[in-house]
């Protein structure tokens, strides 16, 4: 690739937004395991995009991520993960990027569940990002044939990132 197919092509941006300090002390490498994550999700889901689109991630502690869920979705508990849409691929508005949408990421939740299946935070990290990152992209579990779909689909991208088999299923949003 060229500097100027660089500059022509459209491409994904994550932002990724660390606002718990449980994140910085329990995982430094976060904002690169959020940003690589997220990165496979989009390629493993199999998006294209014909203009530059961007994605927010926040790593939030249970205290913010149960007060969006219950603003958002009207359920007063924290939650290991919430994915809210914004446009979809390849829709923006005007000459801007679009913006897919957000992904907030709790950090006791997050490191409880990491702790209870005996896994690396990192790897449990990498799991609730690409869940969020399927939401944006039209993924659900609102069936039991959606929930496997996605379940597949998540296993054959964390198992990309680690070059291990992965069993998928833990996330909960």
């Amino acid at each position: 690739m060229t500097a100027a197919d660089a500059k022509t092509t459209p491409g994904l941006a994550v932002d990724v937004t660390i606002c718990a300090e449980g994140w910085r002390k329990g995982l430094a490498e976060a904002e690169d395991i959020c940003r690589h994550a997220a990165l496979a999700a989009f390629a493993g889901a199999g998006a294209r995009l014909d203009r530059c689109s961007e994605v927010s991630l926040l790593l939030a502690d249970d205290a913010r991520v149960r007060s969006l869920n219950r603003d958002y979705r009207g359920r007063d508990v924290a939650t290991n993960v919430l994915a809210f849409a914004g446009g979809s691929v390849g829709e923006g508005s005007g000459g801007g990027p679009t913006v897919l949408g957000d992904v907030v990421v709790a950090y006791e939740t997050a490191a409880a569940e990491a702790a209870a299946a005996d896994e690396h935070l990192a790897d449990h990290l990498s799991l609730l990002v690409v869940h969020g990152m399927l939401h944006l992209l039209g993924f659900d579990h609102q069936t039991d044939e959606a929930a496997e779909r996605m379940e597949r689909l998540e296993a054959t991208i964390l198992t990309s990132l680690s070059g291990a088999a992965f069993h998928a299923g833990a996330s909960q949003e």
